[in-house]
């Protein structure tokens, strides 16, 4: 089982055959910086679409030996994001990842109906795994880049793809909280009905194997010692391996929160993709991106991922 970020790394270096990374635009500190920390630990080959002159010049700042990339120059963001999108679909290469462009255009190539890179009907997500150095195992956080106010639908996906990232972890059957202001059930909170359908679905075997609850607080999901003073049985305990939040404007601050309050480390990536996706802030450091980069390459070793 895979119980850090630090263990991630070590599992995915130094691979007999290293996966293509594509970068778009890649002209940024933080992500060379990854990208070349990447390489030298074997995890990946990388080829770099962007301003050739900034990339060479950054990586030079940074002490990267530039031979180490693979650099290819392009004037447009726009077709740096539509050249890497061809280069994975086409087989080229094995993992994308964003650069300094922004993520509205990078995801409309990504999501381009003919060219892009989505799976048939599937539902586009983020799931991120935490390392918090306060909580006793990783956190699996979903949706934190994508879905405003995922449906019924979409929180069932957003809870398979989740679950399944935990797999590759060593993690076989979850523990998932979906998360509320409070644990009591209302019918006037669309979400807390959701999650009733969706613990009888995860009764009945219909989402993957996991023990699920919800809606719970924060506390009752992650800390032992509430669930004993508020006296709530639930089977999640305190003990949450996965939490699905009920929207991205929840979701998106407790991350941060996490990252800049509670000295956080993070590796997430798009889901439902046919080929991992590495989707980040420009402002998250480059221990971050380095993470998402060995996630990426955890996720690609099957053919297809969620």
């Amino acid at each position: 089982m895979i119980t850090s970020l630090d263990q991630l790394a070590e599992k995915v270096k130094n691979k007999k055959h290293k996966l293509k990374l594509a970068v778009t635009w890649a002209q940024d500190e933080n992500t060379l910086g990854a990208v070349g920390k990447a390489v030298e630990e074997n995890m990946v080959e990388a080829y770099l679409y962007g301003d050739s002159t900034l990339i060479e010049k950054i990586s030079r700042k940074l002490g990267i030996d530039i031979d180490q990339f693979n650099i290819y120059h392009i004037d447009n963001e726009t077709e740096a994001a539509k050249e890497t999108v061809r280069l994975v679909k086409s087989g080229e290469a094995d993992i994308l990842m964003k650069g300094l462009i922004g993520t509205d255009k990078f995801l409309k190539s990504v999501l381009d109906k003919e060219n892009g890179l989505m799976k048939p009907k599937a539902v586009l997500s983020y799931v991120c795994a935490i390392d918090v150095p306060d909580y006793h195992k990783l956190l699996f956080v979903t949706d934190t880049a994508v879905l405003p106010f995922p449906d019924l639908e979409q929180k069932v996906a957003m809870a398979e793809y989740a679950i399944a990232m935990a797999a590759k972890f060593g993690i076989s059957k979850p523990k998932v909280a979906l998360i509320g202001a409070s644990e009591k059930m209302s019918k006037h909170f669309q979400n807390a009905i959701d999650y009733a359908i969706m613990c009888k679905m995860a009764e009945r075997g219909q989402i993957s194997s996991c023990i699920m609850d919800g809606p719970l607080d924060i506390f009752l999901a992650c800390n032992k010692k509430s669930v004993e003073i508020k006296g709530v049985d639930t089977p999640v305990g305190g003990d949450a391996d996965i939490l699905l939040f009920p929207s991205l404007e929840a979701c998106n601050p407790f991350y941060k929160g996490l990252m800049l309050f509670a000295k956080g480390e993070l590796a997430g990536m798009l889901m439902g993709t046919k080929v991992p996706v590495v989707l980040m802030s420009r402002s998250e450091s480059e221990k971050s991106k380095f993470f998402c980069i060995a996630l990426s390459c955890l996720m690609a070793d099957e053919k297809s991922h969620c």
